[in-house]
């Protein structure tokens, strides 16, 4: 695999749970359920099938106390982070860490003064939990919105900082700071500020950024420009959409710079007449077929010769279209055989989990695999 150019912002390490978050640990994937907490069989579900496709750090919203009360029962069900998402009641902030939780998710200014902060803290400190100040662009303090006239990127970030100042006044550091906005300039622009400004870990998404398009084209604009700026710790790419698409997409992001890798990574041709096969049809066969590999491969799936063996140079197994319905397939960019487009998508799956059990024990395994192939 390759290594990121990118260099990454210096930021404060802190933990949640298990996951190291900031300093020099890799990127965390977040997502959120959308069921009710209070339904423990039903959120566990949910957060389980999130785990099988990554996901890092899981939130759930805690609104009332049957939610809180649920939270041991679902932590001691599942194996990631959880993080209690707590609005207006400092009281469930209280009750969510003593839960277990390993992260509240707060807005210091939503919840009271300074004296129900101190509260939270306290109960923060006394059971290992980190806070993660959530900043939302549709949800600043009246004073702010009257001095900056909208809820702008400057308005954003005095709040973060003033929240901020708030926990480290009761001896707390134990926590990381995000800037949502629904529009990717003020995202952007809040983030870069914040990030000049403190060494905090910076948690990055755009909050309501739409459906399974939209918002996928939203946070790869806004999360993608400032991920190549060394910014942002962990990330949630937000969706109206199924949970397991948030996390997928956080980590197709992160592959795409090349900050972090799980699972295969897809590199195909958009197609043309040149084409010797269905490219699209085998492509979104591949993608769900090979959906349950976790550790990284690259494989290329290319339409003809023209750049088929060049994108096969540098991906791990590649296949492209060699004409009267055969495909070429490659390892570790040597052609190696030929397969009926029929046969391409069964072949090709059964070859990717062939050099993933190899790669688990093999250190030179595309060079095994090469070996073995040669004879065919």
């Amino acid at each position: 695999m390759r290594t990121s150019p990118i260099k990454r912002r210096k930021s404060r390490q802190i933990k949640v749970g298990k996951v190291f978050v900031g300093g020099d640990a890799p990127i965390a994937v977040q997502s959120m359920t959308n069921t009710l907490t209070s339904n423990a069989a039903v959120t566990i579900e949910q957060i389980l099938r999130m785990e099988k496709v990554g996901v890092d750090i899981v939130r759930v919203s805690c609104p009332d106390e049957e939610s809180t009360a649920a939270l041991p029962e679902i932590i001691k069900n599942i194996n990631v982070p959880l993080v209690a998402d707590i609005h207006f009641h400092y009281q469930r902030g209280i009750e969510a860490a003593d839960a277990g939780a390993a992260c509240l998710r707060i807005n210091p200014g939503n919840i009271g003064g300074q004296d129900r902060v101190r509260e939270v803290v306290k109960a923060a400190k006394a059971n290992g939990c980190a806070i993660r100040i959530g900043i939302n662009g549709a949800s600043l303090e009246k004073r702010l919105l009257e001095k900056y006239g909208e809820p702008c990127a400057d308005a954003m970030v005095e709040s973060a900082m003033n929240q901020a100042k708030m926990l480290e006044d009761e001896d707390f550091l134990n926590f990381k700071v995000s800037v949502k906005s629904s529009s990717v300039l003020t995202t952007v622009e809040a983030y870069r500020k914040l990030a000049a400004a403190c060494d905090y870990p910076l948690h990055l998404g755009l909050t309501e950024a739409g459906g399974l398009r939209t918002g996928l084209i939203k946070s790869g604009i806004g999360m993608g420009a400032l991920l190549m700026e060394g910014i942002g710790d962990t990330i949630r790419v937000s969706l109206t959409a199924d949970v397991e698409e948030e996390v997928r997409a956080g980590f197709e992001l992160l592959k795409a710079l090349d900050l972090r890798y799980r699972g295969v990574r897809i590199v195909s041709c958009p197609t043309c007449a040149r084409k010797g096969y269905d490219v699209e049809k085998v492509v979104a066969a591949l993608e769900d077929k090979l959906s349950h590999i976790s550790e990284p491969i690259n494989v290329s799936v290319m339409g003809c010769v023209v750049n088929g063996p060049g994108e096969a140079a540098h991906t791990d197994i590649g296949m492209a279209g060699g004409g009267a319905g055969v495909a070429l397939v490659f390892i570790g960019g040597q052609q190696m055989f030929k397969v009926s487009a029929e046969e391409a998508v069964t072949k090709m799956v059964s070859l990717v989990e062939e050099a993933v059990a190899l790669k688990r024990t093999d250190k030179d395994w595309i060079k095994s695999l090469q070996q073995k192939y040669k004879k065919v």
